[in-house]
Order: structure tokens, then sequence, then C-alpha cells
């Protein structure tokens, strides 16, 4: 999800949620401010990251501030991964998985928090697949034997991480895939970022819904003048 107005809030963290019981080396695609967000807050929960760069440059002073994350390629950062975050651009998502290798995404859970946005006319962006299939799914097709979950991709990358610095963490976040405890390990990922309300919508087709949330979560950035916010399901 694009926005956002707080990048000190990607400084790793040791404090603010408990280590959990189970450690892991994961990958995380992409260098821009989901990637940066997503690496650190994993890191300060204790696991072994790296993210996965096509410029290590980019990174700058945050690469100095967060050296509990390691740097690499696509392919080294694929590699290294037993969990892999797809936070790539999502005109550039399939390119860059094939640039980790098939065979390095074989067998795991891939996150996958893209969005499949056209910036070719400028803001709004349109998306250039929706409706009858998404990015999400064209992901699964790519690479049958990868565990795909769509998620996080409905919030401002502050919000992914740190969801409880809004109404105390009284909000949603959704999930989609066809692989059923590949979803629980995500879920398990997500309360440990601080996620209180997991909905799981169903299997991936379901991620057509979430990516095309896009339009009115646009429309509400601008209304409200934060990236800040989010939805609360209620019934």
């Amino acid at each position: 999800m694009i926005g956002d107005d707080d990048t000190g809030l990607y400084r790793s963290t040791f404090q603010e949620i408990p280590q959990g019981d189970e450690i892991m080396k994961a990958g995380v695609l992409g260098s821009g401010m989901v990637g940066q967000a997503i690496s650190a807050r994993l890191a300060g929960l204790g696991h072994y990251v790296m993210i996965g760069t096509r410029d290590p440059n980019k990174l700058g002073e945050w690469r100095a501030s967060h050296k509990d994350v390691k740097i690499g390629s696509f392919a080294e950062t694929g590699g290294h991964g037993e969990i892999i975050f797809n936070a790539t651009n999502g005109a550039g998502s399939l390119e860059a998985l094939k640039l980790a290798g098939e065979s390095n995404l074989n067998g795991k859970v891939l996150v996958d928090i893209s969005e499949p946005l056209d910036l070719s006319n400028g803001m709004p962006p349109s998306l250039f697949v929706n409706n009858t299939d998404s990015l999400g799914e064209q992901i699964q097709r790519t690479f049958p034997k990868v565990k795909v979950v769509k998620a996080l991709n409905t919030v401002n990358a502050n919000v992914m991480v740190y969801p409880q610095r809004l109404a105390n963490g009284d909000h949603n976040v959704f999930i989609s895939g066809n692989d059923a405890q590949a979803k629980e390990t995500v879920a398990d990922i997500l309360k440990s970022f601080g996620w209180l309300h997991i909905l799981d919508l169903g299997d991936i087709t379901t991620a057509r819904a979430t990516e095309m949330y896009i339009a009115i979560w646009l429309r509400l950035w601008g209304a409200l003048g934060t990236a800040m916010f989010n939805v609360k399901i209620m019934k």
C-alpha cells in the first residue's frame, strides 16, 4: 500500500512486543518503504532478515541504522528466507520473483503485499489487473509450488508493522490464500506485529477484492489527510 507519513517508525525496536518462541529466517524482496518497514519489524522481533534489492545504495542511511538486516540480491534473499515477503512494485513483482529463483521459492510461504498499480497516467493510479483476476493469483499461477498468501496490502506501511499505534489495534487485516497451514503461519506473524483482528477471506481469488480496495483507500487518504487509518468489520 502506498503512502507514508512517519518514516521514523521503520527503526528496529525490541521492546514493544516480546519475541516469539519461533525465530525464523525471513527474506524481504523490495527495498522501498514497505520492504524497509517489514524488514525492520521482523529484525526487531529477533528474526534473521535479509532484504533483497537491485540497488544496495538505495538504502542509504536506513542501512546504516539497521545493521541487523542483511542486504542481498533477489536471488540471495530468496535462498536466505524460510518465509518470503514480496514488497516489490507490483508491475515488477513477477520479474523480481523470477530473479529470486523458482527453486529458491518452491515449498515456501510467500506473503504477497504488492499492488497491481498502473501509474502511467499519474495519480490516482488504475489497476493493470482487476475484477476477474489479481496479481496474487498471477503469482500463484506462475509459481504453483509456492504457498502464496495475500496480506497487509490494504494498509499503510506503518500500520502494517505497528497496528496497535492506530485505535489500539481495534481494526482488521485480511488474508487470502489456498493453503490453510500457510495462512496460519502468516496469521502468527501478523499477531507478532500486534494485529488483533485477522480475517481470512478464503482462497487466493479473494485477493481480487483487497487489491481493488486501493481505489477507496486512496480517496480516504486524500479526504483524511493522513495514511494512518484502517477499517473495522462490524456485524
